[in-house]
């Protein structure tokens, strides 16, 4: 299930990404995600962020956040990555939006090959200023109009 973020989530949800980026990031120093962790947990509370929770468990899986029609970030549990929640959070904010930017890491060729997989295409290629690192803007726009009532 499909929900927005709730301030009961904010501690677990801070968690997986805090994890996450070490594990999908390990070619920025662990340090970068440690020193960003508490204005991250911060900013959280304050964007749009929805989870996938399980039904049966209630424990969140992973959760996408977004600042208006942009991708901060699409965060999954290691231990259930490429079972369907990412692209079941994406699948949900491509209902919500026309269309999405995002930003990924060159390096991260596992996220940009998935990113490509469910239609985004490469922009641009850049360095993000925070770490030096190449990474790519990719963008989505819905193909159709959603049919109304």
């Amino acid at each position: 299930m499909i929900r927005r973020l709730q301030t009961k989530d904010i501690d677990i949800v801070a968690q997986i990404w805090l994890t996450a980026n070490r594990e999908a990031h390990d070619f920025v120093p662990a340090e970068y995600w440690e020193n960003n962790f508490t204005p991250v947990k911060a900013m959280l509370l304050q964007a749009e962020v929805y989870v996938c929770e399980d039904e049966k468990s209630n424990e969140i899986r992973g959760f996408i956040g977004l600042e208006d029609e942009y991708i901060a970030g699409v965060f999954v549990r290691k231990e259930i990555r490429s079972k369907g929640t990412g692209k079941a959070l994406l699948d949900y904010v491509k209902e919500i939006k026309r269309e999405l930017t995002l930003h990924v890491y060159v390096k991260n060729e596992r996220a940009v090959r998935f990113y490509q997989r469910e239609g985004f295409q490469i922009l641009k290629k850049m360095t993000d200023d925070a770490t030096g690192e190449e990474e790519y803007l990719m963008g989505w726009k819905r193909n159709h109009t959603p049919m109304t009532k």
